[in-house]
């Protein structure tokens, strides 16, 4: 199943088609696209049993922020061997550093995006975990019963604010307005063979500058789920961003920052695209 957000209001895309859920279930679920979270094992169950009317036609570019609203945002950094080394950082034990991006940045997935005025900004493509269930001290094996679904995310990063200071400032250097691109909607895990084997790709004007995949992750997204759990309540409809692969700006000789006029593509395997294009302040 795809979920989505189609001018405000919650659908499932079929075929390319979006099927309004408060109309065809008859007002048993509302229109918010972040509200069905919290009945999320509810609106699956009915979802899989309905039948759905055949929906109307939909572009990536009519759609919004599948979950426009979380609670919680978690997103994680040097979850991948060869991105940390780039970095210059050592792989992370125990916990990865964990920082937020604020909920005010998150849009949907074909976006312009304004750069801030003498920033360094970046591009990191990241798998999104979507939390479908109230989440406290989670088994790794029991992880994904509480994943609601996955998407397609960008983790975009202003250098100049995130590194300044007498320390870091990862939450506010990631989370301008526009920074956290989603979608271009929730794909449930049943729809993979693998969940924890997507290949991740993002372009720049169509040159391709980071490749990977997930099942490369140092923590993969139920050792995630389990660590986040441990130490406090993962929430119905929180986001997680799970990190990036080698390929970063940041990481290149020289070093490389969007422009004006970029087109940033960013594709999951099994889910889909995100494309925003740069334009100056």
């Amino acid at each position: 199943m795809r979920i989505g957000n189609l001018g405000g209001r919650l659908v499932i895309v079929r075929d390319g088609r979006a099927v309004d859920v408060e109309q065809a279930s008859g007002g048993r679920f509302g229109a918010d696209p972040q509200a069905v979270y919290a009945d999320w094992e509810g609106f699956r169950d009915w979802a899989v049993s309905a039948a759905l009317p055949d929906g109307v036609p939909v572009e990536p570019s009519e759609l919004g922020a599948p979950v426009p609203a979380p609670r919680q945002v978690f997103a994680i950094g040097l979850n991948y061997r060869e991105h940390a080394a780039e970095s210059g950082f050592d792989v992370p034990e125990g916990l990865p550093p964990v920082f937020t991006k604020f909920v005010t940045s998150i849009t949907g997935p074909v976006t312009e995006v304004t750069l801030p005025p003498g920033g360094h900004t970046d591009w990191e493509v990241e798998l999104v975990a979507v939390i479908g269930r109230h989440s406290r001290d989670v088994a790794e094996a029991d992880a994904w019963d509480h994943v609601a679904g996955l998407m397609t995310g960008q983790d975009v990063s202003e250098r100049v604010t995130q590194l300044a200071g007498p320390a870091p400032q990862f939450s506010l250097g990631k989370s301008f307005p526009g920074f956290a691109p989603t979608g271009p909607w929730v794909v449930t895990p049943d729809e993979f063979d693998d969940p924890d084997d997507l290949e991740l790709t993002s372009a720049i004007n169509g040159e391709e500058v980071q490749k990977g995949r997930t099942s490369e992750l140092i923590f993969s997204v139920p050792l995630l789920v389990a660590r986040l759990s441990a130490v406090l309540p993962l929430l119905p409809g929180d986001l997680v961003f799970t990190g990036t692969p080698a390929g970063v700006g940041l990481g290149r000789d020289p070093q490389r920052w969007l422009a004006p006029g970029d087109e940033l593509v960013s594709h999951i395997e099994g889910i889909g695209e995100l494309r925003q294009r740069f334009v100056p302040a």
